[in-house]
């Protein structure tokens, strides 16, 4: 896309693999005098036609040896990834041994079922056959039951020392944070470069000879020529491939695909999955055919493992990157920045994937040869600076992000701006730590501050898929949503309801994937975020309530995270779910209070449990409270619950017209303790919930109810009714918004003093239109009375009245502003 399908994500990794290439065959000449014996190849598991495994199972008391052979301490120098790699493998076989004794013993007293029971003491014996059957049955399952007890104790162990070495792990990895090494400021650090640097460069240079003899075994093999053939095809993927992937997404790909949002974040996500994928297969063809000369060293194949991590995650960063930005192609951009700010930002995604994936294949390269902590440290101190070196400068560039009037761009949103301030404090702090000497603090904020706006730019991305996708496939916009409206007479309203919903859930989902993601460099326990960070174990104790830092950082992240989600939700039914709904404002306002009340006590609930404060404790604090809340706040609890049983029954809700005591007007707004209702001035009255609740309310719109216009006409004894009768009936329907249903009626009321008294009732959709509908009438009636030579006897009564109101009652309205 943009070119930068060819241009942006494969010169990098193919730049590495060619120097790469390069750099072997010039080493070749350098071949060790011993070589690491190879691997012999994993024997493939055996399938049984009934699709069970039937492969050889390992020996019981081998499993045990192996796990015995374990260390059960890790100490700093204990690669603990590879001693939890052993574990579970061990742990492994023995669910294997389980699994398959466990069938072999139904079996066994499945066949000893069809025998029959054993005969008892004074019964007739089997016979000599069946006898000797039995008798070996019977031993051979005493045997699988045995080794089945065994392995299911040796998976039981197992599990325990993993866990035991998490914890382990947790323990070390506190300390090595807190530790403090020689500050790259002082001589001190760099005296120990000098002195480390023969060794490293030793053990460097014996796996250069190493990678070399792999290249001149596979050149020199019998198969030569494929070595040749692997490596010009994994060239020829790398350039060439993700060239072709660039022609077919940006000319083949947009004729076929709806034009529409969805177009953009497919061919976005469709890039960075081609391109990883691409890059990927070139990358492990070219280790494929340096394997071709034979089984690959140990510490070889890990180098394989480690460089085809870093050139995945190069090139899907890279990728990512350019697809978000798009700064050949604005109509292309999913981020709303503007153009100059896309160029200016474009060279930052080569840089960060370059220098995370060569710090991380750096720190990989070491732990293979077993570099020395001085080569450690130095690694991880130039990668921590380079890379927040590399973030100051990309923030420095977002100081123009939307908000420029000039720019023509949106405003930030509130959540952009935290990340980037957590940003610049990440890279302040970890400038800081490396100058103070705390280099392992300071490589983990550094990989964790790029692993994080990596994973925040994933997340964006998937959630425009998301939002995206769910528009066009079931929106009724969508000619998708449209089919399936024709198909199935769906109404198109609940089509776009799904549509929001499923993007919610999607969005949701994304938000868990993506909290998942951010504690992965951390550790994938939710629980581990805070216990890994530094050494926090002091504490307060209060009575029985221990008081942690820990604990309360647990329980302020909680009540920030949890009232800031219940703000988003809140909205997001306001703003998006609910304008696809029928619900009336005040039925959609009294959802979103009473949700937000729940989630705010489950929230509280959620921090208070992380303070160690159990149920019992709340609930003897609410027994406690409630001697106070029976003294002293007696009108507040009336207020709360008059408020609760509003947003329940809704006897009264937003829009509705009240008249409470001398009190009119609407209802704007309806709290847990009061309720505001603005006035025809356009003041507003407070009012308690408990007056709704103990008092006579009138509400003029309950129930949709229909006003009524009633107009008392006195005209002369010597008038023609019926004429009269008609012209009024005509002004009445001739109104556009006297209702047809029920009929305006127009009866004579009596006579009385030589004057007759004519009651004319018309009906409109809402008591607002009345006052308005009134005067229209009484213009029309005296133009048509004029016109029809007819007048009226003064005086003239005027009367409205609600529709349930009996006609003989008169309420004059005030007059409406």
């Amino acid at each position: 896309m943009n070119r930068f399908s060819r241009i942006c994500t494969a010169v990098l990794p193919t730049g590495l693999l060619l120097a790469w290439l390069l750099a072997l065959c010039i080493a070749g000449m350098a071949i060790p005098a011993a070589r690491a014996q190879a691997r012999p190849a994993a024997t493939p598991a055996a399938t049984a036609p009934d699709g069970q495994d039937r492969s050889p199972l390992p020996q019981v008391d081998e499993l045990r040896r192996q796990l015995d052979a374990i260390p059960k301490k890790t100490g700093e120098l204990d690669d603990g990834r590879r001693l939890l790699t052993d574990i579970n493998a061990v742990g492994q076989a023995a669910e294997r041994i389980v699994t398959r004794r466990s069938a072999d013993l139904a079996d066994l007293d499945q066949r000893l079922a069809g025998l029959g029971p054993a005969p008892g003491k004074g019964a007739p014996a089997d016979a000599p056959d069946v006898a000797q059957q039995r008798a070996a049955l019977e031993k051979q399952r005493t045997a699988i039951d045995s080794e089945l007890k065994l392995a299911r104790l040796i998976a039981v162990d197992a599990e325990q020392r993993g866990a035991d070495l998490q914890r382990q792990r947790r323990a070390l990895f506190q300390a090595q944070l807190s530790r403090r090494t020689d500050s790259p400021l002082s001589l001190a650090f760099w005296r120990n470069q000098r002195y480390a640097l023969p060794g490293d460069y030793a053990r460097l240079k014996a796996m250069g000879a190493e990678l070399a003899f792999a290249v001149n075994t596979a050149w020199q093999s019998p198969r030569g020529n494929q070595f040749l053939g692997y490596m010009a095809l994994a060239l020829l993927l790398a350039v060439g491939g993700t060239w072709l992937a660039e022609r077919i997404l940006v000319h083949v790909l947009p004729p076929r695909l709806p034009a529409a949002r969805l177009r953009r974040s497919l061919l976005a996500a469709a890039a960075i999955a081609a391109n990883v994928l691409i890059i990927a297969a070139a990358v492990q063809l070219a280790w494929n055919g340096l394997a071709l000369g034979g089984a690959l060293a140990e510490e070889i194949d890990a180098l394989r493992k480690a460089s085809l991590r870093a050139a995945v995650y190069a090139t899907f960063v890279i990728t990512l990157g350019h697809a978000l930005l798009a700064r050949r192609r604005s109509s292309w951009r999913l981020l709303p920045v503007s153009d100059a700010l896309a160029r200016r930002l474009s060279p930052f995604p080569w840089w960060i994937a370059a220098l995370s994936a060569f710090g991380g294949l750096m720190a990989e390269l070491n732990a293979i040869v077993g570099a020395s902590l001085a080569a450690e440290v130095l690694v991880h101190a130039v990668t921590a600076l380079l890379l927040s070196f590399t973030v100051a400068s990309a923030l420095s560039h977002m100081r123009t992000m939307p908000g420029t009037a000039d720019e023509g761009e949106a405003a930030r949103p509130q959540w952009v701006g935290l990340i980037l301030a957590c940003a610049g404090l990440g890279v302040a702090v970890t400038v800081l730590a490396v100058a103070l000497g705390y280099i392992a603090l300071a490589g983990l904020l550094a990989r964790q501050m790029v692993w994080s706006g990596v994973v925040f730019a994933t997340s964006y991305l998937l959630v425009q898929l998301a939002d995206d996708l769910c528009d066009a496939l079931l929106s009724s916009h969508g000619g998708f949503g449209a089919r399936i409206q024709a198909t199935l007479g769906i109404e198109a309203r609940l089509l776009d309801q799904a549509a929001v919903l499923v993007a919610g859930l999607l969005r949701a989902l994304v938000f868990f994937y993506m909290v998942v993601a951010l504690m992965a460099p951390l550790g994938t326990d939710p629980d581990e975020l805070f216990r890994r960070g530094s050494d926090m174990s002091y504490s307060l104790k209060v009575g029985d309530l221990t008081l942690a830092p820990q604990a309360l950082l647990t329980a302020l992240a909680v009540i920030v995270a949890g009232f800031l989600a219940i703000r988003i939700f809140k909205r997001w039914l306001l703003e998006r779910y609910f304008p696809h709904t029928v619900l009336e404002p005040g039925m959609r306002s009294s959802i979103v209070t009473l949700l937000g009340y729940m989630g705010g006590v489950v929230v509280i609930a959620v921090a208070l449990a992380g303070l160690g404060i159990s149920v019992e404790r709340i609930a003897w604090v609410a027994s406690a409270l409630s001697v106070g809340i029976g003294f002293g706040l007696q009108a507040i609890v009336q207020n709360f619950i008059s408020g609760l049983i509003l947003l329940a029954e809704r006897p009264v809700k937003v829009g509705d017209w009240v008249v409470l005591g001398e009190t009119e007007g609407d209802v704007r707004r309806v709290n847990v303790r009061a309720t505001e209702i603005q006035l025809w001035d356009r003041s507003t009255v407070i009012v308690p919930n408990s007056e709704f609740i103990t008092k006579t309310v009138r509400n003029m719109t309950l129930g949709s109810a229909q006003g009524r216009v009633l107009l008392r006409l006195p005209a002369p004894l010597d008038t023609d009714a019926r004429r009269m009768r008609e012209l009024i009936l005509q002004a009445f329907f001739a109104h556009p918004d006297i209702l047809e249903t029920p009929a305006p009626s127009v009866t004579l009321e009596g006579i009385q003093s030589g004057t007759l008294t004519f009651l004319a009732i018309g009906y409109v959709s809402s008591p607002r239109q009345v006052s308005g509908v009134r005067s229209d009438m009484l213009f029309a009636i005296l133009d048509a009375l004029r016109t029809a030579g007819l007048v009226l006897s003064p005086p003239a009564t005027i009367s409205v009245a609600q529709a349930r109101r009996d006609p003989e009652q008169e309420a004059p309205l005030a007059e409406r502003p």
